[in-house]
C-alpha cells in the first residue's frame, strides 16, 4: 500500500514534469518542437510501463478536462482531433513500452534501445495521425511530423539516458 502510493506521488510528478515541458515550445509548423517526449521517455524509464504510462495519462486527462498543459499552453479534448492528437496518444504507449523494454535489464544500452522504440512508438502515432487528419501523403507526413526532430530527439534520448541516471540513485524503485 505504502509502495502504491509513493508510485502515485511519482507518477503525478511526472505528469507536472510533461505538462511543463509543454511549456518549451518552438512553433515551426503543425507540429512544434517541444520537450514533453523527454519526459515522458524518462517516465518510462524511471517508472516502468504501467506507472510510466499512468504518469502520462494524468497528463492527458488532466489537459483534457481543460488545464492548460498540452503544447503552447493549450488545452482541451479537441487537442486529440488536431495535428498533434496522434502524437498525445503515441506519448501514453511510449511511456508503457519505454518502460518495459527498459525494465528486462536496467542498464544505459537497454534504456537508449528501449527510448529509440519508444520515439518511434510517438512517431508512428503522430504521423499516421497527421496523415489522416491533414489528408495528405505519408511522405509529406513525414516531412512535417518526423524528419524535423530527429536530431533534436537524439539530444533529448542523451539526455534522457544522463538523467535517468542520477534519478535511479535518488529514488531507488
Amino acid at each position: 500500500m505504502a509502495n502504491d502510493f509513493k508510485m502515485i506521488i511519482y507518477a503525478s510528478l511526472f505528469a507536472a514534469l510533461t505538462a511543463a515541458g509543454a511549456y518549451i515550445t518552438l512553433p515551426i509548423g503543425p507540429i512544434p518542437i517541444v520537450l514533453q517526449n523527454l519526459f515522458v521517455l524518462i517516465a518510462g524509464l524511471a517508472l516502468g510501463g504501467r506507472w510510466g504510462a499512468a504518469s502520462i495519462g494524468i497528463y492527458l486527462i488532466a489537459g483534457a478536462v481543460g488545464l492548460p498543459v498540452f503544447a503552447g499552453v493549450t488545452a482541451g479534448i479537441g487537442k486529440f482531433a488536431g495535428p498533434t492528437g496522434g502524437y498525445l496518444i503515441g506519448f501514453l504507449f511510449a511511456a508503457y513500452i519505454t518502460g518495459v523494454i527498459s525494465s528486462v535489464k536496467k542498464n544505459t544500452f537497454f534504456d537508449i534501445l528501449a527510448m529509440i522504440i519508444g520515439s518511434a512508438v510517438i512517431y508512428t502515432f503522430g504521423v499516421i495521425w497527421l496523415k489522416i487528419i491533414m489528408k495528405i501523403s505519408l511522405e509529406k507526413a513525414l516531412i512535417l511530423g518526423c524528419y524535423p526532430f530527429i536530431i533534436g530527439d537524439i539530444v533529448k534520448i542523451a539526455a534522457a539516458a544522463y538523467i535517468i541516471k542520477k534519478i535511479r540513485k535518488i529514488i531507488k524503485l
